[in-house]
């Protein structure tokens, strides 16, 4: 991994070439080299003193490589300091982790309405990849139950495009399969090269764009239409004949079609539901048992509904849908391409929703996971390695694969110590691909539904504690967000749940940082020198002062966290519960606590006309002003470390304004780089005095030229 405490030597080695001065070139030794008599060195010396620099220059690039390598290709760094004591550990976290992988992989195929094996194919290539590119030691790569569900969305959205192509017939089997494998390998290309060029253009810190609630609206939402989609199978419903439908149709179809339940596949499909559910209630409830914590549960669900079924006969004589017969070749290489009759951009948008999903989903877990272990893992080469592993895996017939949190924690469990427990997975699938598809014939299909449910159970277990925390701070625009996207994600369909998290958290972030963080001041009624955000009450009538209590805010978009800004630039803390903040009459004392850019300082003018005339940024604007003239406006500039040239820019037509209403202007407590560029941008031809160091100057300097009262 890259130190950065080396690159000053290695730059200084490097830079030595066989056009730098002799004198200048570095010894080839610590041991200063002889000189002759006369002070210069022998031609020999100097050839023998030449060639040793060419060869520092060799060895320093050979060694600028490893590294670079090293760090971007975590496998060469990681595999020849591999200790063999942690080999046993990391085949055990394997396989462990494969007992649950193989079985899921088979589940979530049929999510996304492909064959069997190709689910298996998303848990191969992409897991190899990784593990020669992940900086994480924990995270397993392959099918995820959202990803799968996207990827089936889309697949099911253009198989509409195809059927259309062959109506009024149908189109064959073999042109089906072909076609949503198609589109699956393609969407995983571009997701590859989606996530792969956020990698490259370190825009790692993208992961916490969406916010948490509506993250959380999404994922339950998408659970809950995994679920009535798995329920319909578990019952042993035929499908509805529409093949776009909403998953609000799709619940009312399975509910009016109740009587059409085959009662064997819903005996064995939820008794294997309520088995594994008891199982982990169980594995819970007995946390320090290790043996019980390394059941691979869903691997000895399989075993037992496979041979119950095949024992009784379930598909010849009792009509359970069974897997049946399943081809499980090894993947070939093919180069993805969009195939006829699908639509481009219907691709392209769902690789975007499904490279942000997967995205945030992996990064947040790879990060847990590393932060549990001790040891560092940088988003950006995340971002770069699971791009590279959804690009080659299309290739070989996968669809998009991301690190899964079941497995990952899991994964953890068993103790992994490296990246090599992810490839004893993967070899463990090719086993599985190889030899273990035959053995699943009698695998009744209801099970694999009950599998996955299972898993989406498990995601919806965070939200009632969500809903109950926000809840109880009264977080009620948080709430209505996590239940409004879990809404329409279950009206409408999951694109639309995901779009509007993004677009909303995205309009959330743009309100917020468009918004000045600014407070109101206010003089202690107990010290003349100190100062306070005030709740913004305006003065009494008649131009008297009138003493605010200072119990909130002054505005609604900050909290009171500071203290008095007084003359001396001092803090108190907090106020007493008997002190009080007031108004200055005719002059406002505005503290600006955050640099200005050209996103925030766009609303300033806007909200220091709102206090002129109110005093209050809580106060309607449909009433009538409330405070007396200004006469004069100071800025506290303690926490605006910088601005930008559109701020800057803003900030002058203000004061201009202000100059030709004739109302002073004064920055108190400026920085030099503000400085700097105020003195640039002639702050003070344009009416704006900035020589004061603490609010209590300004002010006085104010009484001495306009007269104004030094307290009440």
């Amino acid at each position: 991994m890259h130190n950065s405490s080396e690159g000053t030597p290695l730059l200084a080695e490097r830079s030595s070439s066989p056009s730098t001065p002799e004198h200048l070139l570095p010894a080839p030794s610590q041991t200063p080299t002889p000189r002759r008599r006369g002070g210069y060195q022998s031609g020999r010396r100097r050839g023998q003193r030449g060639s040793t620099a060419l060869g520092r220059v060799s060895n320093f690039d050979r060694k600028w490589w490893v590294q670079r390598a090293r760090y971007y290709v975590p496998i060469t760094g990681w595999l020849p300091n591999y200790q063999a004591s942690n080999l046993v550990v990391d085949v055990k976290a394997g396989f462990m982790v494969a007992c649950l992988l193989i079985p899921q992989a088979l589940s979530y195929s049929s999510l996304t309405r492909l064959p069997p094996a190709y689910g298996l194919y998303t848990a191969l290539v992409p897991a190899l990849v990784y593990g020669m590119l992940g900086t994480s030691r924990h995270l397993s790569m392959g099918p995820e139950a959202l990803i799968s569900v996207l990827t089936g969305t889309l697949v099911k959205g253009q198989l509409k495009h195809l059927y259309g192509a062959y109506s009024p017939g149908m189109p064959p089997a073999d042109t089906v399969e072909h076609f949503s494998t198609a589109v699956a390998s393609a969407v995983a290309l571009l997701s590859g090269l989606f996530t792969f060029a956020l990698g490259m253009f370190r825009l790692g810190f993208l992961d916490s764009m969406i916010s948490e609630s509506s993250l959380r609206g999404f994922i339950s939402g998408t659970a809950i239409v995994i679920i009535i989609g798995q329920s319909r199978i578990m019952l042993g419903i035929a499908a509805a004949s529409s093949v776009h439908s909403t998953p609000w149709n799709d619940f009312k179809f399975m509910l009016s079609h109740l009587d059409q339940t085959h009662v064997m596949t819903a005996i064995v499909s939820l008794g294997a539901l309520l088995f594994l559910r008891l199982l982990r209630a169980v594995k819970s409830r007995f946390k320090a048992t290790t043996w019980l914590q390394q059941i691979p549960d869903t691997l000895v669900v399989i075993v037992l509904t496979t041979a119950i079924s095949w024992v009784a006969k379930l598909g010849e004589e009792h009509g359970v849908v069974i897997f049946g017969k399943v081809d499980g070749d090894l993947p070939h290489f093919r180069l993805p391409r969009v195939p006829t009759y699908a639509d481009t951009k219907d691709i392209v948008s769902s690789a975007i929703t499904i490279t942000m999903i997967g995205v945030v989903e992996s990064v947040i877990v790879a990060r847990e996971y590393a932060s549990r272990n001790h040891y560092a893992v940088s988003s950006n080469r995340e971002l770069v390695a699971l791009g590279v592993s959804n690009a080659v895996g299309s290739a070989f017939g996968a669809y998009p694969a991301f690190g899964s949190l079941s497995r990952s924690k899991l994964n953890d469990r068993a103790q992994a110590k490296s990246q090599l427990s992810g490839v004893v997975t993967a070899s463990l699938v090719v086993a599985s691909l190889l030899g273990l598809l035959p053995y699943l014939y009698h695998l009744p299909r209801g099970v694999l539904a009950a599998i996955i449910s299972d898993a989406v159970i498990s995601l919806l277990s965070a939200t009632p504690g969500a809903v109950a925390f926000l809840f109880k701070v009264q977080a009620w625009s948080d709430l209505f967000l996590l239940l409004f996207i879990c809404f329409c994600s279950v009206a409408a369909s999951v694109e639309t749940g995901i779009l509007l998290a993004v677009i909303i958290s995205l309009v959330m972030v743009i309100k917020r940082s468009n918004m000045p963080r600014i407070k109101l001041l206010g003089r202690s009624t107990e010290n003349d020198n100190d100062f306070y955000p005030i709740d913004g009450a305006p003065p009494a009538s008649h131009g008297t002062l009138r003493r605010l209590s200072f119990g909130s805010s002054s505005s609604n978009d900050s909290q009171d966290e500071s203290g008095p800004q007084s003359r001396g630039n001092s803090s108190r803390g907090s106020l007493s519960a008997d002190t009080q903040a007031q108004h200055i009459d005719g002059v406002l004392v505005v503290r600006i606590e955050e640099p200005l850019y050209f996103a925030n300082a766009g609303q300033l003018h806007a909200r220091l006309n709102r206090m002129e005339m109110y005093g209050d940024m809580r106060t309607h604007p449909s009433e009538a002003p409330r405070m007396n003239p200004t006469r004069a406006v100071v800025f506290d500039l303690v926490g605006m470390s910088d601005i930008d040239g559109s701020a800057l820019e803003i900030l002058l037509g203000i004061v201009h304004e202000y100059s030709r209403r004739e109302v002073r202007v004064l920055f108190v407590r400026v920085c030099q780089g503000v400085r700097l560029r105020f003195e640039q941008a002639q702050m003070g031809s344009a009416g704006g005095e900035y020589d004061f160091t603490d609010i209590g100057s300004a002010l006085l300097h104010l009484e001495q030229q306009l007269c104004i009262p030094s307290s009440s």
